[in-house]
């Protein structure tokens, strides 16, 4: 018998305490129904996510909900497994996002998993996210999917996470809301909705701000959200869209490095005060989508436009960007991006069965109008220096696909393939000296294809499998750059993975839900780092990498006003093949061998809710090489406070939060393969933090 070490007691503590709280939920269960929730990822159609044969779960957000700042989705997604949000700590970067390890080599912004709220992308057509553009104030509810039926998602479609906003309904309301806490947060808001004269509204402004939990880290973010819909008759429905972001000057204060985290979790390296490294972000965009039936037919057409201009100070050396080729210091682009899309969604009898399909096409559009510039001028540091990059990039993607779905008894077959045409364009304007023309273009295409079949063993009882083949071009930034100091990398070749899941979803007794999947990827191609010159970081091409995980999650009302809900991942990423200097075997950087969570809610009086979370993450390796000091596992646990009260046609909203009690010392994410001559790798998790908040609204009759 192979006998655990005394140090590696403690660490399985954590994992054991939630994972047998999550299975002994069930066997506490009543008869109250627990309810499968209704999605559309997936399957493009309102369906249970009971009856899908793929991982996908829904999380319920409304206007009363989950106590929480509602600023990160790193706030609500805590409890779907195979996916890890983590809150860098840092509002120049955006949120680490993965799913089933897809995301985790992302150094800023979302890549590898695809984004959409309220059927619009917010993942560019080169597979670069912005989750920061969703706004959780009027969220009704976020879906996400993983595996094999991401990929007909097309182009950085290792799992879906896509938003849906509240419709507006019944009579008019009026709400105002303010939370504050520590590190000198605050956040304000204000909202109306309702329905009046057959046209429903939801609108939203708010205004956050935090000195941050790290020194040098202090942001300031104003949203604004505007939904407008409208019945012209009673088979069709317009929607207007309409949302805005600007985050002025937020402080980088960039990755620790061990030493430097070891002696304080709070600290900023002095590179990141020496250049002022910091980032503005300004975010338009509006939209519109409408439906019609036709009979068992339906027509849907989505369109949208708007602007994005971003500027960026960075703290690549001044010696470094001397050098011919060097595209300086600090990034500075405006983007206009634009999309269509449209699908015919048709049901028919078909021989012992009936038959659901959807074919449709989606076209998105992206042009940067890009600079760069040194970010130094003499001896001042963090300044627009020297332009040093001039040029337009144009990012275009067209897919066209088709889904199946054929119900035939207890068996439900699925099909959907998706073709993907992805073009990088590069017009360069910056030829000077030695600088040669690094113009060109570039164009990706790729099928994939998912399959699935579900058979109801009984009313309680579903399983299924699936599989699917996905595919992940660079983005344009990890394009962007050559070794040595080279343009454009057009040499780049895109990821492609094969996926497969067989999974159960069951009924336990009437008020617990069970859902368990196991899987397997393979990828080839896998994009990683491959160096770094004079600050500048490049990408290649690997071999084979694998990833074989388990996904459980758990869902009960155990009476006495308790309910209960919990997820277990158990991932092993590896390289399944050696490259380069990194042997076979090694771990894939940033993903978590484990990850868990479990939830205790209680309802002691009417309109009072209070619950514990608990959560678990296992140590991450933060380099290919997995030679680093890697980010150790951690467990937190938090409590959270909400109660409600109505008088007349006002109501009234409290709630308490308390993150991190035990006040642990943690690494919340990692920078994956950083390069700098001393590696800065980790970004500190905050301390044991407190909010509260208030909010009243009016309901005019």
């Amino acid at each position: 018998m192979r006998r655990v070490s005394p140090r590696t007691q403690p660490a399985l503590r954590p994992i054991s305490a939630l994972l047998l709280y999550a299975l002994a939920a069930p066997a506490f269960a009543t008869s109250e129904a627990v309810l499968a929730p209704v999605v559309i990822t997936g399957s493009r159609v309102e369906t249970s996510s009971f009856d899908l044969p793929y991982s996908v779960d829904a999380v319920q957000l409304n206007q009363d909900g989950t106590p929480a700042l509602r600023v990160n989705v790193s706030e609500v997604l805590g409890a779907v497994p195979g996916v890890v949000v983590q809150n860098r700590q840092n509002y120049a970067q955006d949120l680490q996002i993965s799913v089933r390890g897809f995301g985790s080599r992302a150094a800023f912004g979302v890549r590898g998993v695809k984004l959409i709220a309220d059927g619009i992308p917010a993942t560019n057509p080169d597979g670069q996210g912005q989750a920061a553009t969703f706004n959780l104030d009027t969220a009704e509810r976020i879906e996400v999917l993983r595996g094999p039926y991401a990929t007909i998602y097309g182009n950085h479609a290792g799992g879906v996470i896509q938003l849906f906003s509240r419709d507006g309904k019944g009579d008019p309301r009026l709400r105002a809301s303010v939370v504050g806490g520590e590190h000198g947060t605050l956040k304000y808001g204000l909202g109306a909705e309702g329905e009046k004269n057959g046209v429903g509204f939801v609108l939203d402004t708010s205004h956050f701000e935090t000195d941050g939990a790290r020194d040098y880290s202090s942001a300031k973010r104003d949203q604004a959200f505007a939904k407008i819909t409208i019945k012209p008759d009673e088979d069709s429905r317009l929607t207007l869209l309409a949302s805005s972001l600007h985050q002025p000057d937020t402080d980088d204060p960039l990755g620790l490095t061990w030493a430097t985290w070891k002696r304080d979790a709070n600290a900023v390296e002095p590179v990141a005060l020496q250049y002022r490294t910091r980032k503005s972000i300004s975010h338009l965009q509006g939209g519109a989508t409408y439906e019609r039936r036709f009979g068992e037919d339906t027509l849907q057409v989505q369109a949208y436009g708007g602007r994005r201009s971003v500027t960026q100070y960075q703290a690549i050396p001044n010696t470094a960007q001397i050098a011919a080729g060097q595209a300086g210091g600090v990034i500075d682009f405006d983007r206009n991006f634009y999309g269509i899309g449209a699908r015919w969604i048709m049901e028919r009898d078909l021989g012992p069965g009936r038959l659901t399909l959807t074919t449709g096409i989606d076209y998105d559009r992206a042009e940067d109008d890009r600079q760069g510039y040194r970010n130094f001028i003499g001896s001042v540091f963090g300044v627009k220096g020297e332009l040093r990059r001039n040029e337009i990039n144009i990012m275009t993607s067209t897919d066209p696909y088709v889904q199946a779905v054929w119900r035939q008894g207890d068996f439900d077959w699925s099909l959907g393939v998706r073709h993907s045409r992805v073009k990088f364009e590069v017009d360069d304007k910056y030829i000077v000296g030695t600088n040669g023309d690094d113009s060109g273009s570039v164009t990706y295409r790729r099928t994939t294809p998912a399959a699935g079949v579900l058979w109801r063993v009984s009313p309680l009882l579903n399983l299924y499998a699936s599989i699917g083949a996905g595919f992940e071009t660079p983005t344009m930034t990890e394009a962007a750059y050559s070794a040595n100091g080279g343009g454009f990398n057009f040499k780049l070749k895109p990821s492609r993975s094969r996926q497969a899941e067989i999974g159960l979803k069951a009924y336990l007794g009437e008020s617990t839900r069970l859902n368990a999947a196991v899987f397997q990827i393979e990828t080839r191609d896998e994009i990683v780092v491959a160096g770094s010159n004079g600050g500048r970081t490049f990408y290649t091409n690997a071999g084979r990498t694998l990833r074989q995980g388990l996904e459980l999650a758990a869902e009960a009302d155990l009476g006495h006003q308790l309910s209960t809900r919990a997820s277990f991942t158990l991932l092993r990423a590896v390289y399944d093949e050696a490259f380069g200097s990194v042997p076979e075997g090694k771990r894939l950087p940033g993903v978590p061998a484990v990850s868990a969570y479990a939830e205790l809610a209680w309802k002691p009086l009417a309109g009072v809710t209070t619950a514990v979370e608990g959560v678990y993450r296992s140590k991450v390796q933060v380099n290919d090489l997995n030679n680093g000091e890697a980010a150790p596992a951690y467990a937190l646990m938090n409590l959270r406070l909400a109660a409600e009260q109505q008088s007349g046609d006002w109501t009234f909203g409290e709630m308490l939060r308390l993150d991190n009690v035990f006040d642990r010392k943690y690494i919340g994410s990692v920078i994956v393969n950083e390069t700098s001559p001393v590696p800065r790798y980790y970004e500190p998790g905050p301390g044991r933090s407190l909010y509260g908040g208030v909010q009243v609204s009016y309901r005019f009759r």
